[in-house]
């Protein structure tokens, strides 16, 4: 056997490698399953709305009646005028947007203090800490109505938005999501850079946290202001009908002897609105935040 007869082997593995290389940086193109699969999906995710949106568009014989309707009618306006008056639907959403809003901005705002005290700060039982604000999201909601009710009550803000604002203002979800983001997206040089660059805490955070946690920021802020916008249970309990949010108001529409489910329909189509306003505005700068991070990582 020759010595070229001997290199020959010891030569693939490089052409392999070489080619592996150059096709890691061609970019991948979906395929028509790929395409199929999204489109069943966008259709199963978008199929409640869209018959959230024909029901109000009926009457209520119509939607009792089988099969039941599957395209639009001529009632949608008059449904939502209908669900807009009887449940008052103004003063709902200016207090829900208020709610949402106030709950969205402290969260962010205090979850992102918090999960970077945990990430980069060192300071006494901070592991202890970590673990009781973790434990917390074990115990069911439900327990605390009494308890936060009766603190409410003797505070006096009973039927007053501050009832729904301040149990919320900070999440142990919020504080372990931030934390365990900045860990990563965070590096330890350059808030020690800072420091020896003169900078107080408070330019570390404005200069150094904020830009950094921006990608999780955005994330935290919409997930929290779907779920203030959409709760119920402590909304229902610590407010009336006077004062409503907009899931209180919604409430209203099913009460009666014979409830008229296209105008309940109608007043949930009224209610999810803004989410989707929120979303197509601000969707495409959370998912560019969310790639940033991921690049970022």
């Amino acid at each position: 056997m020759t010595t070229s007869e001997l290199a020959l082997p010891q030569a693939r593995p490089k052409k392999d490698r070489s080619r592996r290389v150059m096709g890691a940086g061609k970019q991948l193109h979906a395929g028509p399953v790929t395409y199929l699969v999204l489109s069943v999906f966008a259709l199963l995710s978008l199929a409640p709305l869209v018959w959230t949106a024909v029901a109000a568009s009926r009457t209520d014989r119509r939607l009792a009646q089988t099969p039941p309707p599957l395209w639009f009618g001529g009632n949608l306006f008059k449904n939502l005028q209908a669900a807009w008056d009887q449940a008052g639907m103004g003063t709902a959403m200016f207090n829900s947007t208020v709610v949402a809003g106030t709950i969205t901005v402290a969260t962010v705002l205090f979850s992102t203090l918090a999960g970077f005290a945990f990430a980069k700060l060192r300071f006494r039982f901070s592991s202890v800490l970590l673990l009781l604000t973790i434990g917390t999201m074990m115990i069911p909601p439900q327990l605390a109505v009494v308890p936060l009710y009766l603190w409410m009550s003797h505070l006096g803000w009973s039927n007053q938005l501050q009832t729904v604002i301040l149990p919320t203002l900070v999440t142990a979800f919020g504080t372990f999501f931030m934390r365990q983001y900045l860990v990563q997206a965070l590096p330890t040089e350059l808030i020690e850079a800072a420091r020896v660059d003169g900078a107080s805490s408070l330019r570390v955070v404005w200069h150094v946290v904020f830009p950094a946690a921006r990608p999780a920021m955005a994330v935290l802020g919409l997930l929290t202001f779907v779920f203030a916008w959409n709760d119920f249970l402590w909304p229902i309990i610590a407010l009336n009908q006077q004062n409503p949010t907009v899931q209180v108001a919604l409430n209203s529409l099913g009460t009666g002897y014979v409830p008229d489910q296209a105008v309940i329909m109608a007043g949930a189509l009224l209610g999810t609105l803004p989410l989707l306003i929120a979303f197509i505005l601000f969707g495409k700068q959370i998912v560019g935040g969310i790639m940033q991070g991921a690049i970022k990582g």
